[in-house]
């Protein structure tokens, strides 16, 4: 049996997250401009109590049942919206986030959802090249259309580098 294992994200496992999001982001010292995000805000726990509901987020677990990595996701217009993966900094690079990845895909199908989608951050090897590498294609403007751009606007507002940034879709059906 395996150590770690997928399960739906419990109301418990909220208060948790942010943690998770915050070492994980620590990965972004590498790159020196965009290193602040080390720093920046992580979802709030609000956030997660309102999406855990939908049973759209997982979390990747430890044999004690406690929360290393998580994905969280919400349904909006018929598509599944990743708005963050995170894994703990010291289980990074081990296909744990792949194996997320993979999960919210496969409840896509189970859903009849037309596509995941997610927004990210461009020319980094865990962000845009890491997403590709799982059949995420980048959209431009007018592939993105208005929910994803409006999401990117919203990002670029927060202090996001709207050159960095990219909108991505896997099509399902």
């Amino acid at each position: 049996m395996t150590e770690d294992r997928i399960r739906l994200a419990e109301l418990k496992d909220a208060e948790l997250l942010p943690g998770i999001e915050r070492s994980a982001g620590e990965r972004f010292r590498q790159i020196p401009e965009l290193a602040w995000i080390a720093d920046g805000d992580d979802l709030p726990v609000e956030h997660h109590l309102r999406l855990i509901p939908q049973r759209a987020s997982w979390v990747v677990v430890d044999k004690q049942d406690h929360p290393i990595a998580f994905l969280s996701a919400e349904v909006l217009v018929k598509e599944l919206h990743i708005w963050e993966v995170s894994v703990r900094l010291d289980r990074q690079g081990t296909g744990i986030g792949r194996k997320l990845i993979q999960q919210a895909i496969q409840e896509a199908k189970v859903r009849g959802l037309a596509a995941v989608t997610l927004t990210t951050f461009r020319h980094v090897t865990w962000n845009e090249t890491f997403y590709a590498r799982l059949g995420f294609k980048t959209v431009n403007n007018q592939e993105a259309g208005d929910r994803l751009n409006q999401i990117l606007r919203s990002e670029i507002e927060r202090g996001f580098p709207a050159e960095r940034r990219c909108a991505m879709r896997l099509t399902i059906r």
